[in-house]
């Protein structure tokens, strides 16, 4: 696995613009093409608001991206210091049902479930650390 970049910042979300454009650049450095770019910056923005809403309650937090490579796959590294929330056990929310229906939330959770070819969470030394997988290659046959 090759390290491509590292960012640590405040959980804030006027954080977010910067953090978003430092991924982008890594990302269009590293080869991910325009069609799989709006995917890796919806993915990471979901993952950054709700870490800003949630993770840290009343106190303030850091959030530390690192984006690495490995073979054919971009992947995002999202760790926080906050409360413990395994995004991966979260069912998915009924689409289907009318929207005035459905329960509020949950939505940006199933986005990065959708958008991205795999993910992953840990909660390791206090910290919860989301992996986000990204395949960005077109395969040969």
């Amino acid at each position: 696995m090759r390290f491509g970049f590292g960012i640590k910042l405040a959980a804030k979300l006027e954080n977010l613009q910067k953090l978003l454009q430092s991924v982008t650049e890594c990302a269009r450095k590293e080869g991910v093409g325009n069609n799989k770019l709006p995917a890796v910056e919806l993915a990471v923005e979901e993952a950054f608001v709700n870490i800003c809403k949630y993770a840290y309650q009343s106190e303030d937090g850091d959030i530390e991206l690192k984006c690495m490579l490995n073979d054919d796959r971009f992947i995002i590294e999202i760790t926080d210091w906050g409360m413990p929330f395994d995004i991966t056990s979260l069912p998915d929310p009924d689409v289907a049902q009318d929207i005035s229906g459905r329960k509020i939330g949950g939505l940006g959770v199933f986005f990065i479930k959708k958008m991205a070819d795999g993910i992953q969470y840990r909660r390791q030394g206090g910290r919860n650390i989301l992996t986000i997988i990204f395949s960005y290659r077109e395969k040969v046959v």
